[in-house]
C-alpha cells in the first residue's frame, strides 16, 4: 500500500520541498531508537520498560544527579540552542527562520541557533568530554534521539526540567507523557517523530510495487538493486517486525534470527549496500530499485520524480522520535525552558511541521495544521490515522551490554 499522499501543488509544501527542509532524518547516520513507546497508543503500549527503574534509566541504575551553574537568564537574554540540520521552518528565501524570530520578538530572549548536530555518535563525541570534565558545553538545549537520551540521563548529563517554566507541556500528546527511557518525563520532551519504511522506483522495479521486506530481500527481479540503512534499529527492526517480533521486547534470539535473515540475503546478493542517506541519489536515478528509507528523503524525490513511491510494511514499521534535553552546565537554563514552551504552543508548532514535515508531538498540532492548508492536515505521514500508528513500532530500550553486543553484530553483518 502506497501510503504517501503529498499536494505537490501546496504552496507552504512546494517551499519546503525547494529548500530540502524535509531531510532532516537523512542527515541521520545514528538515530531512530529506544523510547516514545507509549506513542502506540493504538498498540495498547504502556511504555513501561519492566527492567527499568527511577532516574530514567534501563536495567535498574539511578542516574547521577547532572551538575546546574548559576542560571544567568534574568541577566543573559540568550539561549544556545544546537539542533540537526534543515529541521526548522525558514522563510521562503531560506534566510530567516519565523518561528525563532516571533520568540525572541515575544519574549526579547535571542536565540544563538546552531545546526551542528549531524549525528547522534558525533555530538556525543563532541560534547562528552566536556560533560565528564564538568565543564560547560556552550550550549542550553540540544535535540537528541531517543536512545541517545536514554544514555544521556543513565550518565547524568542532562538536567531535570522545571515543568513550572513550560505550562505548555500541558498540550504534550497523552501517549508520549511516559515512555520507558525517561518515566515521567523529567528529563526529556519531543521535538519531532518520524517513520522509517520502504522507498522504491516504479521504473526500476518494472511498474511494480515494493511492500514488505519479504519481497525486498528475497525477490530476484530486485536483486544487486536493494539497499537497507546502516541505522542498526531500523533495519533490523523492519526485518525483525516482518518476521511477526514485536521490537518492543524482542529477544536475543529474535535479534540473531534477523541478522541471519540479512546476511543470506547479502550473500545471495539481494543487497546492494548499506547506506546513510546516499540512497537518495541511487533512488532517484534508478540505480537502486528499493531500499530502506526515511520519510522525509522519499518526499523530497517524490517532488521531482512521481515514480517515486513509499510504502509503510504492513507488518510493521520503525518509529523514532527527537527529544529536547537540557545539559549540565548549562547558563540559561530557564530560558531553554521557555524556548520548549513557546513550541509547545501547537499554532507555533503547526509553523515548524508544515516546513519539516514531520509527526508533531503538541496535542492539538493538527487542527492548526489544518488551518495552514488542509490537505497537509490530512497526511498519514505527517498527521498518522489510527491505523498507521497500529502498524509502527519502536526498537525497545537496550542496556549498555546489549548496545555493544547488537552494535558489533550489525558491523559485521555491514562491513564484511
Amino acid at each position: 500500500m502506497n501510503e504517501s499522499s503529498f499536494d505537490k501543488d501546496n504552496p507552504i509544501l512546494r517551499a519546503a520541498l525547494m529548500r530540502g527542509l524535509v531531510s532532516r532524518r537523512s542527515a541521520m547516520m545514528g538515530a531512530a531508537g529506544v523510547g516514545a513507546a507509549a506513542f502506540l497508543a493504538a498498540c495498547g503500549s504502556a511504555g513501561k520498560n519492566p527492567s527499568s527503574s527511577g532516574g530514567g534509566t534501563l536495567g535498574g541504575t539511578i542516574a547521577p544527579l547532572a551538575s546546574a551553574a548559576p542560571d544567568m537568564s534574568d541577566t543573559e537574554k540568550l539561549v544556545n540552542w544546537s539542533n540537526w540540520t534543515e529541521y526548522i521552518d525558514t522563510s521562503s528565501d531560506g534566510k530567516t527562520r519565523p518561528t525563532l524570530e516571533a520568540f525572541t520578538k515575544k519574549t526579547g530572549i535571542a536565540v544563538n541557533y546552531t545546526e551542528d548536530y549531524l549525528d547522534n555518535d558525533e555530538f556525543y563525541a563532541k560534547v562528552r568530554p566536556l560533560l565528564q570534565g564538568g565543564k560547560d558545553t556552550g550550549r542550553d538545549v540540544w535535540c537528541s534521539t531517543d536512545w541517545m537520551v536514554a544514555r544521556l540521563i543513565r550518565q547524568g548529563f542532562v538536567q531535570k526540567l522545571d515543568r513550572a517554566n513550560i505550562p505548555n507541556v500541558a498540550n504534550l500528546s497523552d501517549s508520549l507523557t511516559n515512555v520507558e527511557f525517561d518515566p515521567g518525563r523529567l528529563y526529556s520532551v519531543p521535538w519531532q517523530s518520524g517513520f522509517a519504511g520502504i522507498g522504491y522506483n516504479l521504473k526500476a522495479t518494472g511498474g511494480r510495487k515494493v511492500e514488505s521486506m519479504t519481497q525486498l530481500l528475497t525477490d530476484p527481479a530486485l536483486k544487486g538493486k536493494v539497499t537497507l540503512l546502516t541505522e542498526m534499529r531500523d533495519t533490523v527492526g523492519l526485518v525483525m517486525m516482518e518476521q511477526g517480533k514485536d521490537i518492543s521486547k524482542f529477544t536475543d534470539d529474535d535479534f540473531i534470527t534477523a541478522i541471519a535473515t540479512l546476511q543470506q540475503a547479502k550473500d545471495a546478493g539481494q543487497i546492494l549496500r548499506f547506506t546513510g542517506n546516499e540512497y537518495t541519489e541511487g533512488l532517484a536515478k534508478g540505480e537502486i530499485a528499493a531500499c530502506a528509507a526515511w520519510t522525509g528523503d522519499v518526499v523530497q524525490l517524490q517532488f521531482d520524480d512521481p515514480n517515486i513511491q513509499y510504502a509503510l510494511p504492513q507488518k510493521g514499521f520503525t518509529l523514532w522520535s527527537d527529544n529536547f534535553v537540557i545539559p549540565a552546565l548549562a547558563k540559561h537554563k530557564k530560558n531553554a525552558e521557555k524556548l520548549i514552551d513557546y513550541y509547545y504552543d501547537p499554532a507555533v508548532m503547526a509553523q515548524v511541521v508544515a516546513s519539516v514535515n514531520y509527526i508533531s508531538p503538541v496535542k492539538g498540532t493538527a487542527e492548526e495544521l489544518t488551518k495552514l492548508d488542509p490537505k497537509l492536515g490530512k497526511n498519514p505521514l505527517i498527521v498518522p490515522t489510527p491505523e498507521v500508528m497500529s502498524r509502527a513500532q519502536v526498537f525497545r530500550g537496550l542496556t549498555a551490554a546489549e548496545e555493544n553486543k547488537y552494535n558489533k553484530l550489525f558491523s559485521a553483518l555491514t562491513t564484511a
